[in-house]
């Protein structure tokens, strides 16, 4: 079931993202941000309210807040960073270099959550990691030194903000995935639609004009957005994070695809790299 939330996750992540790209050079990059978390909330909770027509919803514990409470600030700096990547790199190349993700979350989860690593779980993730940098490699030199430290960064704290998430889910304790999932989806984009929609009214308001001129394809990219994180969180509930995310690489897959359709170019050196992601997923789910 965790293999099927995140495929889910990934393919509604692309096509979010690439919504997203679209609306930063209209509305610029804190706009483009919110649209994730102001008009992803109201679906997030027809989500939960779905859910609890089927199953019982835990009550929500201090640790479960905190942790969802660092996964919404990682998740929201890691969101702008990535955007900001976009704008001076490819789409394809910015999100590649931002999926270096899973190789440090791997090392955050067995440091925090005490999640055993194993040599086969690690040469995985080690190889799917390989080659994302080999797919993105080919434009670093174009690309220069900020947009790449950018995407990296914007890795790592997605990285956090998953760790947060998964240990959020974890501390409400026992209970149906689906269930637990859900609430923290909602806890958490709650906390960021508060906390991107009152810097937007103290300091951006030009940014919130511009999502109500673009609602429709705010509306789509918020949509997108509830989709995939309701099924990330689902993985999250269901396999450790680091898992879930290096099957997630097969995301720059679906980027290649967008990538094509804008006429971004991509040479063996990211091929050899795609298949090198391919492969190291293959290689953790024939070890899970």
């Amino acid at each position: 079931m965790w293999i099927a939330a995140t495929l889910i996750a990934a393919l509604a992540q692309t096509g979010r993202n690439a919504a997203q790209a679209g609306l930063t050079a209209r509305i610029g990059t804190m706009g483009a941000t919110g649209v994730r978390f102001l008009f992803g909330l109201p679906f997030a909770l027809l989500f939960l309210f779905a859910v609890a027509q089927a199953a019982p919803l835990p009550a929500l514990t201090a640790l479960a807040a905190g942790w969802a409470l660092v996964g919404a600030l990682a998740q929201i700096a890691a969101t702008a960073l990535m955007l900001s990547a976009m704008q001076r790199r490819g789409f394809a190349v910015a999100t590649a270099l931002v999926k270096t993700e899973p190789l440090t979350l791997a090392l955050m989860g067995a440091a925090v959550l005490a999640e055993p690593l194993g040599p086969a779980r690690l040469g995985a993730i080690a190889t799917a990691t390989l080659g994302v940098l080999l797919l993105s490699g080919g434009g670093w030199q174009r690309a220069g030194g900020r947009p790449v430290a950018l995407a990296v960064a914007a890795g790592a704290l997605f990285g956090l903000s998953a760790l947060g998430f998964r240990a959020a889910i974890l501390a409400l304790g026992e209970g149906p995935s689906v269930a637990r999932a859900s609430v923290v989806l909602v806890l958490a984009l709650a906390i960021q639609t508060l906390l991107i929609g009152g810097w937007l009214a103290a300091r951006d308001r030009r940014a919130l004009r511009g999502m109500a001129s673009a609602w429709r394809e705010s509306l789509g990219a918020g949509f997108l957005g509830a989709l995939a994180s309701q099924f990330w969180f689902i993985g999250f509930a269901l396999a450790p994070a680091a898992d879930v995310r290096t099957l997630a690489l097969v995301e720059v897959v679906f980027a290649a695809a967008v990538s094509r359709r804008r006429r971004e170019a991509m040479g063996r050196r990211e091929l050899a790299g795609m298949a090198l992601v391919v492969a190291g997923v293959a290689w953790l789910l024939r070890a899970a």
